[in-house]
């Protein structure tokens, strides 16, 4: 059963890229959900409970709205895709910073070390406005940051770049770059691991025009982990 709308849970101008690249047409929706940690709640718990929860939220959202006059059968089946990032170092979830002084604060903490971050998402598909099936698969890499010096650190956040991002950065900076090294997914990385998308995606018979291949060096600047899976 194809599912006849495609749902991007996210405004993140970096996973709806990633769709796009694929060849996927899309619409995407805010989910606003609380994002705040369960206590004694684990990372990669957190991150998957968090993608399910946005699917839902949009699809059940979605699923409660009256058809559109001028497409009446758009609102018989669809499949709405979350995901969710953070970085956790320590066994502590670091999310997106609240202000300049954290994000300060989380990248002196990054430097110069290890840390992983893990990226969960969901695909719920919904028919005839109620909830089919649901699937969803948890990633997680492992990012070496370099020594990078405080000053570096100012300059960066200045920029405004860190305010949106788990752990307060963004592998791909062209300026920052403040990976040294990572073992995993670069998409992963960066909010959208795209072959666990396809994995996804695949079991709902949706196909692609572009493998990870073709996308994941142009938009990491980073082999696409794809090249050598484990």
């Amino acid at each position: 059963m194809y599912p006849a709308r495609i749902i991007l849970a996210s405004q993140s101008p970096r996973r709806q890229q990633f769709i796009l690249e694929l060849g996927i047409r899309f619409q995407a929706e805010s989910a606003d959900i609380d994002e705040a940690p369960a206590p004694n709640e684990t990372p990669q718990e957190l991150v998957e409970r968090l993608a399910v929860a946005k699917a839902l939220t949009v699809g059940n959202r979605l699923a409660a709205a009256p058809p559109r006059e001028d497409q009446p059968d758009q609102a018989t089946q669809f499949l709405v895709i979350g995901a969710d990032t953070v970085v956790a170092v320590d066994g502590d979830i670091l999310g997106k910073p609240a202000g300049a002084s954290e994000a300060y604060a989380m990248l002196r903490r990054l430097r110069a070390r290890a840390h992983h971050v893990h990226t969960a998402l969901a695909a719920a598909h919904f028919v005839a406005s109620e909830l089919h099936r649901i699937k969803s698969l948890t990633n997680t890499s492992t990012v070496h940051m370099r020594p990078y010096n405080d000053s570096e650190i100012a300059a960066y956040i200045a920029t405004g770049d860190p305010m949106d991002k788990a752990g307060a950065y963004a592998i791909q900076h062209p300026q920052f770059r403040p990976a040294r090294c990572l073992s995993g997914c670069p998409a992963g990385v960066m909010g959208l691991p795209l072959a666990d998308l396809l994995h996804l995606l695949a079991d709902f018979d949706i196909p692609i025009a572009r493998a990870p291949q073709q996308i994941c060096p142009a938009m990491t600047g980073l082999q696409c982990c794809q090249l050598h899976p484990p």
